[in-house]
């Protein structure tokens, strides 16, 4: 019965997922344009907002988990396993305060309404998996990027997400060159729970009564600990609150 139910109601979230895309695409594009950067970081703030309420018609309900106190006078390195696309608005809307910038992949920097144009604008770095060279002049460039500008970056270490929810081994480096070229910030660890079972039937239907949570650990100092014990210390962290 509930995967019966989740047909009808699936085709109404979508509905409200693809006008979302097209709508603050148009929004973004005048903020950024009469506004500059705070005002075309605020749509996208709302715009990913906007996304996680497309679900509320499946009964799907989003928290975070956040006990600490992360420094905003420093950028931080946000790590988080991947499980799917929603992972993103998560991220965004509930540590909108630190400016997350997302490492993705070049080809989500066109053709998505809405999202491809915040990944083109709003900071963020797109990277050539096939341009080894590239992608570290890339990397770097945005290392230097988030120090000046005092804004943090978001890195999916598993690359790819995991349709399932089991972690997938970490790829650590891109986590590596933002840990040498940004010395004074801090890694924050984040775990996401359930967001694969979204699609666990596939694109279509969506399913329902989705939890979707994230969780904030500790900070830990970039100048703590040398990179590999760093990186070690971060992905079990990550891990073990995987459930």
């Amino acid at each position: 019965m509930k995967k019966i139910l989740s047909y009808p109601l699936s085709v109404i979230s979508y509905i409200f997922f693809f006008l979302t895309l097209l709508i603050f695409h148009v929004i973004q594009w005048i903020a950024l344009k009469l506004g500059g950067y705070e005002a075309h970081k605020k749509s996208v703030d709302y715009f990913n907002f906007v996304l996680m309420r497309c679900l509320d018609v499946l009964g799907a309900r989003f928290s975070c988990d956040n006990p600490h106190n992360i420094p905003a006078d420093k950028p931080c390195i946000f790590v988080a396993n991947h499980q799917g696309m929603y992972d993103i608005p998560l991220i965004i809307w509930y540590l909108r305060k630190h400016h997350p910038k997302f490492v993705s992949k070049k080809e989500l920097g066109k053709g998505i309404p809405g999202i491809s144009f915040n990944l083109r604008h709003g900071g963020s770095v797109l990277i050539d998996r096939k341009n080894a060279r590239e992608s570290l002049v890339k990397m770097a460039g945005f290392a230097k990027y988030l120090k000046e500008t005092n804004r943090s970056a978001v890195i999916f270490p598993e690359g790819t997400r995991s349709r399932t929810g089991k972690p997938k081994k970490f790829a650590v480096r891109g986590l590596q060159i933002l840990i040498k070229q940004m010395p004074d910030a801090v890694i924050v660890p984040l775990t996401i729970n359930n967001s694969w079972k979204l699609f666990r039937y596939g694109l279509f239907p969506l399913d329902l009564g989705i939890h979707f949570k994230l969780k904030v650990h500790e900070p830990i100092p970039v100048s703590s600990n040398d990179p590999e014990s760093l990186i070690a210390l971060t992905e079990r962290t990550i891990i073990g609150d995987i459930e």
